[in-house]
């Protein structure tokens, strides 16, 4: 599972490693070609998880270095990618040949030589690698023409079940679909696309299996900048035409136009012929993004991310290699696509936690952008109002360059920031938003304004006790309580997503009518402003209500047009939505994130407080934001309101540097799982008490410990935390550490590298 080789050299890059190992990617330097005649020994990296490439003979007619193949495994057939020279260290005779070359642009060097440096830095195995970078539907499929499906009109009367496909194909602004692809999505049967066939809805017609994406047009133009972003607009592109490799973090207060400024440095990237590709931390910020790329560049970019059409996907898998879509916006999984020339690469709210992978390959998008950049001399520009400290600490020590917007763009104004002292409220049980904040909710509504009631915790109670026994209402198959979510009527796991119908009685004692719920959640935040302001609409805004990205897109526009007078809402609001009529923020429990002893807390209560805030005002009418909070004395809660971010950053620079924790020291994070906790702890001590190669390097071991959250899914699970100083070779110690472990079929290691979590 794990990369062993002892010997790799490392040193300090972003938050780890600059220089990664290169081991795989040394077995295709190795050759002293590229193009393999037929019946050489080349060497295939396959998708399955073996622990090198196999030898095959290369095909009739030869192959590259680098193409993507299908090659026999046993019975079946596996997908590849030519890696180099084959081994010979084996009987040849036994040696098969490769299947077929598939029709797609072969892997680029240094796209090669980026999953390798990934790899050995994650301490992933290459073929997990490589389906990430693979992860594309039909890749094998033959270049053939395909029968699609596209709306031609929306007839005036439609039963419900045509209905619903004529929403999915508007949802999906005119894309092509296949017919099975359209119906799953529609949850219709075929006949019923048919139907609409017949009567001229749809229109069904042949079609090449992938097409290039429609040219951008650099020089449209734009929107007007103000000096401020023509300034930093100017030293982007300028970076860009050079041509070379850079990072830059573009700081600016929320409402600044930081979009406006980095879509210069597309449109100049695009001028230089080279790819683009912007990085979202939400699938629901694309819709609104994609607006403002078409209005600048007259068509629409390529889209990358879960909820686009599996077509589609693999249509811009293969353009991205071909070099046939210039710009592309799309989640962290992007960052693998096989581009052919990229210049450039935006990661717009990079201090955004989704860009953290937390399962499968264990990677830091922001991060890896910028070795993938530095592989492709290409620039990275750094998007936030409140930087990661990683970035900001990078930017303070030169490693990379800054630019600051420091005022909103146009007539916005920054919101007026306060706390409310909760201490001082008198709020009677079972009630969360104070006095003060309802008269400022009923003023601002009253005015036809829009104000947002936040808070980060989803469903209706977190917890559901028992008042007659005390029981706490918990998943079966994780040390973590159930959450309540009325909207559905049952309970949730937040861990492992099991559900269950919620109980009259309680299931430990059996006395009905005693369950109650504990604490509030975003549903009862909103049954409680419903009683509070019985006139106004509501519209609560929280990842698990809405069944499809489309649904979710479709309420952020409602919204957006005054569609609603209070929004409840979690963290999915505080991230690059504009409402231009929302002018209050109510912040219910600011102190909510500075619980836990998670060394982020502090940077990410400021960042999530500031976010949440630059929600309000953003258009002429000025916006406020009020904190409710039991600690108005806490540090983190006096630098969000003081609004002296730099004084912020600097001393929590400092607590990190005194406590050698990342970004001034390394950290790796070791998790144990298993069905029995007996043996798991047995395996977590045996680590500990052999960690000889973690204490030549000057590491630190701490536990084995139980993890926060001890079980998932029925698997007990033990943690590790490994210490070490910045300029340690952590993963060679780490793999060096694991190699010897022979682990049974049931027991698993994972290690996290930088970990941005503990539970």
């Amino acid at each position: 599972m794990l990369c062993t080789n002892p010997k790799h050299r490392l040193r300090a890059w972003q938050g780890g490693v600059e220089t990664i190992p290169r081991s795989m990617f040394q077995l295709a330097r190795m050759m002293t070609q590229d193009f393999f005649a037929e019946g050489e020994l080349v060497g295939v990296l396959t998708t399955q998880p073996l622990d090198r490439p196999l030898d095959y003979k290369a095909p009739e007619g030869g192959c590259w270095l680098g193409a993507f193949v299908e090659v026999p495994l046993g019975p079946r057939r596996v997908l590849g990618v030519v890696w180099g020279a084959g081994r010979g260290d084996f009987d040849l005779a036994r040696v098969r040949s490769v299947a077929r070359v598939l029709d797609a642009a072969p892997m680029r060097a240094e796209m090669r030589e980026f999953l390798g440096r990934v790899a050995d830095y994650t301490l992933t195995p290459m073929p997990a690698m490589l389906r990430l970078a693979t992860r594309a539907p039909g890749l094998g499929d033959d270049p053939a023409m395909r029968r699609v499906y596209r709306l031609s009109r929306v007839p005036e009367k439609l039963t419900e079940a045509r209905a619903r496909v004529v929403e999915v194909m508007e949802a999906y602004g005119g894309a092509a679909f296949t017919l099975g692809e359209l119906a799953a999505e529609a949850g219709v049967s075929t006949s019923v696309i048919k139907g609409l066939v017949k009567i001229g809805a749809v229109i069904e017609q042949e079609a090449p299996r992938d097409t290039p994406y429609p040219r951008l047009d650099p020089d449209l133009g734009g929107k007007s900048l103000s000096d401020d972003q023509a300034l930093a607009a100017a030293t982007l592109k300028a970076g860009v035409a050079g041509g070379g490799y850079g990072t830059t973090l573009l700081k600016g207060v929320t409402g600044s136009g930081k979009t406006e400024v980095y879509l210069e440095a597309v449109a100049e990237c695009l001028r230089q012929g080279r790819q683009a590709l912007v990085l979202l931390p939400e699938i629901a910020l694309t819709a609104e993004f994609l607006t403002r790329v078409e209005a600048r560049f007259g068509m629409r970019p390529g889209e990358w991310h879960s909820g686009v059409t599996q077509t589609e996907r693999r249509r811009l898998w293969r353009m991205a290699g071909q070099g046939d879509v210039q710009l592309v916006v799309g989640a962290r999984s992007a960052l693998y696509l096989p581009f052919r020339d990229l210049g450039l690469i935006v990661v717009d709210e990079e201090h955004d936690t989704s860009y953290k992978q937390e399962d499968g390959v264990l990677y830091n998008a922001r991060d890896m952008a910028v070795l993938r950049a530095s592989l492709t001399s290409a620039q990275v520009v750094l998007a936030s109002a409140t930087p990661s400290l990683e970035s900001w600490v990078n930017a303070e020590t030169g490693k990379y360059d800054r630019l600051n917007l420091t005022a909103r763009f146009g007539a916005a104004v920054m919101p007026r920031l306060a706390a409310l002292d909760m201490r001082e409220a008198d709020l009677p049980g079972g009630q969360w938003i104070s006095p003060h904040l309802a008269q400022a909710v009923s003023a601002r509504v009253a005015k036809g304004e829009q104000a947002l009631l936040f808070l980060n915790r989803r469903g209706y109670a977190p917890v559901t006790l028992c008042r007659a026994c005390g029981h706490q209402i918990g998943c079966d198959h994780c040390d973590a309580r159930m959450v309540e979510h009325r909207f559905l009527k049952r309970l949730v796991c937040h861990q492992c997503g099991e559900t269950k119908p919620m109980p009259a009685a309680c299931p430990s004692c059996g006395v009905e009518g005693r369950l109650a719920p504990v604490g509030p959640g975003v549903e009862r935040l909103a049954e409680e402003a419903a009683t509070l302001f019985p006139q106004a609409r509501l519209a609560v805004l929280s990842s698990d209500l809405f069944g499809s990205a489309r649904a979710l897109k479709e309420r952020i526009e409602a919204i957006a047009r005054g569609e609603a007078d209070i929004i409840i809402g979690t963290q999915l609001v505080a991230k690059g939505h504009n409402f231009p009529l929302l002018t209050l923020v109510g912040v219910i429990d600011a102190d909510l994130g500075l619980q836990g002893s998670d060394l982020r807390a502090a940077e990410r209560t400021f960042q999530l407080m500031r976010q949440v805030a630059g929600r309000a005002g953003r258009a002429e009418v000025p916006g406020e934001a009020l904190l409710q909070t039991y600690q108005p004395e806490h540090p983190v809660i006096r630098a969000i309101l003081s609004g002296d971010e730099e004084d912020f950053w600097r001393a929590e620079a400092e607590g990190r540097r005194a406590a050698g924790v990342p970004p001034f020291g390394r950290m790796a994070g070791i998790v144990l799982s298993g069905p029995d906790a007996a043996a798991v702890f047995d395996l977590g001590n045996h680590l500990a008490r052999n960690a000889a190669p973690l204490r030549r390097i000057g590491a630190d071991v701490y536990g084995p410990a139980p993890a926060p959250i001890a079980r998932i899914r029925g698997r007990h699970r033990v943690r590790l935390l490994v210490k070490a100083d910045r300029a340690a070779p952590l993963q060679a110690a780490l793999a060096e550490w694991v190699a010897p472990i022979k682990l049974p079929a049931n027991l698993r290691i994972s290690i996290d590298i930088d970990p941005q979590t503990f539970y």
